[in-house]
């Protein structure tokens, strides 16, 4: 198995998550939902680390199995949801997210990294 790929879609989730973060570090819920700009770099981000997953679901079904405790599902679903704009993007929603879900996510892709290391080492560019 090919993880170059791979570890390049884990490292889209892990920096797109890391930086929805930073986006609202130190911001309140309250200045989030006055915050145009802020709301714009998160969804982006939501959107990459959606993106992402939906490679690794289809390029590495065999890995998102192995890796059931990732929700691969839900950030692909969200994902479409805001591009596709199926529903007036919900900020409370992508608040939580970022508060709840987002930080949890990255110790969940820590494991998986791990195994995605272990399972072959990337070819040199």
């Amino acid at each position: 198995m090919n993880n170059n790929r791979l570890l390049d879609y884990l490292d889209h989730i892990e920096q797109a998550a890391t930086d929805a973060l930073s986006f609202v570090e130190g911001t309140g819920k309250a200045d989030f939902l006055q915050d145009k700009r802020t709301q714009q770099a998160v969804i982006m981000s939501l959107i990459i680390v959606g993106e992402a997953a939906t490679k690794v679901m289809d390029g590495y079904p065999q890995f998102t199995m192995e890796h059931p405790e990732v929700p691969w599902r839900s950030m692909r679903g969200m994902r479409n949801r805001i591009a596709h704009g199926y529903f007036e993007v919900n900020l409370d929603l992508v608040w939580d997210t970022v508060q709840a879900a987002l930080p949890e996510l990255l110790t969940q892709l820590a494991g998986a990294r791990r195994d995605a290391n272990a399972q072959g080492t990337p070819d040199p560019l």
